[in-house]
């Protein structure tokens, strides 16, 4: 939890300190006056801060963000008090509106700019490693609301309306964000169309099934045994290969969940190989109809993970790929958040929810990897046109550049209010879903 924590910190305050360069730099380059730079807030007092020119530059104790305090313009501080005056040439106000867009827009730039880098260099550095999705020649292996919609298990995924996956890893989501297209697949060596209706896609995320949705098939390979094991009482051991059942061929763990408990309380043949030879298992089945025999999760023994690498070229435009696949996907799944049938709303999360996507292990790559995520998340977010965001400013100082009149202070500094009560109630909101989550699951 401590790693957890200090890498959670270390990437907010990264991020935090290079969205507010964003602002600061043009701020200074057009000659507008800064007076405080600060990570965190600072309310009533800072932790540290040290004067350095016409800036003040500290830190808060209030870990929610950070802020730059830019002269002349109405932000979170509320502090209006000059700016009822005639402005001064060093303040915000008195720029052209072209010039406090830049501003305004600076520190969403700086955190695409921060991705875009981070997947440059982690490209060059690792590559991507990716299972391609036409390696899986056994096909998926899928959970109940997959089978209601009309999956089978042995599928293979050919294109999901007419985006074709190169990585298994992106079917599951694609799935899930491409309401009212097609999946195709093969089934029995013929293509199947299956629709992927709305109401099933409300109940994966109502009823938290996304995640078992699509998973490799995988050969039924002994990987551990549950507390009081009744097959490992029978002599398995981890690594068997179980093959079969009463004569029949079944090589894969989904036809033995399946098919088991039909044999409750009955004798049973169970076929396996150990260290290559074949051995069969005569046994009566428990009552419950179950082995209680987990299987591997290994699944690079099985499929092969393959490693896209990069040189320096090509990790320039992959990286812009890669923002924009992210950017693309979040932007889909924000818009499930205000389907209310879905209740995704229930999923939203906080501090904690950010902080538990972090290893409890130091991994410099997951950490980049994340961190570049949230970097683009932030620079999203911050764009909206909601009053005390940037994207909320922008849209005044649109409106201004369209009708030629400047919107009143009193007019700012309402907006800033309402704005700043909005994100308050989803801070609450976010935050909130994180404790019911730890309390009760």
């Amino acid at each position: 939890m401590l790693i957890q924590i200090a890498q959670f910190l270390l990437g907010l305050s990264l991020l935090i300190v290079i969205h507010e360069f964003g602002h600061f730099l043009p701020a200074k380059y057009f000659g507008i006056k800064v007076s405080k730079f600060y990570l965190f807030f600072d309310y009533k007092f800072s932790l540290l801060k040290k004067q350095i020119g016409e800036t003040e530059w500290g830190i808060g104790w209030i870990p929610l963000g950070g802020y730059v305090k830019i002269e002349g313009m109405v932000d979170e501080s509320m502090d209006t008090e000059n700016l009822s005056e005639e402005p001064e040439e060093w303040e915000f106000r008195a720029k052209p509106a072209w010039q406090r867009i830049i501003v305004l827009t600076g520190g969403v730039f700086m955190n695409f700019l921060t991705a875009y880098f981070i997947y440059v260099f982690l490209l060059m550095g690792y590559g991507k490693d990716y299972l391609p999705n036409d390696s899986l020649v056994n096909g998926i292996w899928t959970n109940e609301i997959g089978l209601e919609m009309g999956l089978e298990n042995g599928d293979k995924i050919l294109r999901i309306g007419d985006y074709t996956p190169e990585s298994y890893s992106e079917t599951a989501l694609e799935i899930l964000l491409s309401q009212g297209e097609d999946l195709v697949v093969e089934r029995d060596g013929r293509e199947v169309r299956i629709p992927i209706a709305v109401e099933f896609i409300e109940e994966m995320i109502k009823d938290k099934k996304f995640p078992g949705l699509i998973k490799p098939r995988m050969p039924y390979v002994v990987g551990s045994f549950a507390e009081n094991s009744f097959g490992e009482s029978l002599g398995l051991q981890v690594g068997d290969s179980i093959v079969g059942l009463n004569g029949q061929e079944m090589l894969f763990f989904d036809q033995y969940k399946t098919v088991l408990p039909d044999y409750a309380g009955e004798e049973v043949n169970l076929a396996y190989y150990r260290d290559g030879k074949a051995d069969t298992l005569t046994f009566t089945l428990p009552e419950s109809g179950r082995l209680d025999v987990y299987n591997t999760t290994a699944v690079f023994k099985y499929y092969e993970i393959k490693n896209k690498k990069y040189s320096f070229a090509s990790a320039l435009s992959g990286a812009g790929d890669e923002v924009a696949a992210k950017l693309d996907g979040y932007i889909r799944q924000f818009k499930l958040i205000f389907n209310p049938k879905t209740e995704a709303y229930k999923e939203v999360g906080g501090f904690l929810t950010i902080l538990q996507q972090y290893e409890k292990a130091w991994d410099w790559r997951h950490f980049w990897e994340f961190t570049a995520f949230l970097s683009i998340m932030l620079g999203f977010l911050n764009i909206l046109p909601i009053p005390a965001l940037d994207g909320g400013h922008v849209v005044f100082t649109v409106i201004e550049m369209i009708t030629g009149k400047k919107p009143s202070i009193k007019v700012l500094e309402i907006a800033q209010m309402i704005g700043f009560f909005l994100l308050l109630a989803l801070l609450i909101f976010a935050n909130g879903n994180d404790v019911m989550r730890a309390l009760f699951g």
